[in-house]
């Protein structure tokens, strides 16, 4: 049975409504609120769960929440290893505008050391594929890194937010899904899809573009990118080709932005299998 390992944040995030983001100086006022549990690596192991794959997420919180957010990841399908610490959960605010245009403020809040991923380590080697994204100390990642090393785990790196890391971590990776801005500092590198929004995606190595599928009212941006990642990781550790895979994760993302908030609305295998039979 496929695996894939995830490493990343987890921690309250507010969703906000409003017809329009407010100018410097205004307020801003919100038609709705909505709060789930949320972070890039933890939506990308919600995606890797709904298409029916094994997934193990390492992430830190306050001590108070360990047992509730494992619930949490336990009732989507996740094996949660929440390591606690004296530091509050990340958190997040996300504003949302009547086009589905986001804009998220985050607090890191409780963050991983290198040594909590010795704890994931059994995870990583067992793993077909380790998904990593910047939202994690540097050292953590290295150290993740290490471990998929030893066994010949390929690992996916979603660099966002950008940061610049060091060329000898960048050089053991096996696929980079940056965004327009993200790709900085990668531009010796092949082995990088490169995610454009309303563009579609750029495979660098196969210098192709695919463009993104047409939908009928984009209703919530947030978290499509983590849908797209967590769904071509699926389709390249089940053993898809590079355009397959982007072209499933295309649609897996499309789909997520016609729903609002993230959770719910990251779509399941059988979803994706229905609108590519449209």
């Amino acid at each position: 049975m496929i695996k894939i390992a995830v490493i990343g944040i987890a921690g309250e995030s507010v969703f906000l409504s409003l017809d329009e983001f407010n100018k410097t100086g205004e307020t801003g006022v919100a038609r709705t609120f909505h709060a789930e549990l949320g972070g890039k690596g933890f939506n990308q192991a919600v995606a890797i769960a709904r298409q029916g794959v094994s997934v193990a997420f390492l992430g830190a919180s306050h001590f108070s929440d360990v047992d509730r957010f494992s619930k949490i990841a336990k009732d989507m399908g996740i094996v949660p290893y929440f390591v606690g610490k004296s530091v509050r959960s990340p958190y997040a605010v996300i504003a949302t505008d009547k086009n589905g245009d986001n804009k998220v403020m985050v607090y890191r809040g409780a963050e991983l050391d290198s040594v909590d991923v010795d704890l994931f380590s059994n995870e990583i080697k067992t793993a077909d594929l380790l998904l990593i994204n910047n939202e994690v100390p540097s050292a953590v990642n290295e150290r993740a890194v290490e471990i998929a090393k030893e066994k010949g785990v390929k690992v996916i790196l979603n660099p966002a937010p950008y940061r610049q890391n060091k060329k000898e971590f960048l050089d053991k990776i096996y696929l980079f899904t940056p965004n327009e801005y993200e790709k900085k500092g990668l531009d010796d590198y092949k082995n990088v899809i490169e995610t454009q929004g309303a563009k579609g995606v750029f495979i660098r190595e196969l210098n192709i573009n695919i463009p993104a599928v047409k939908t009928e009212k984009v209703v919530d941006t947030t978290g499509a990118g983590d849908t797209f990642n967590g769904v071509l990781a699926v389709g390249l550790a089940e053993g898809e080709d590079i355009k397959s895979a982007c072209e499933k994760a295309n649609i897996a993302a499309a789909i997520k932005v016609t729903r609002k908030y993230i959770l719910d609305s990251i779509p399941t295998r059988n979803e994706i299998e229905e609108y590519k039979e449209k």
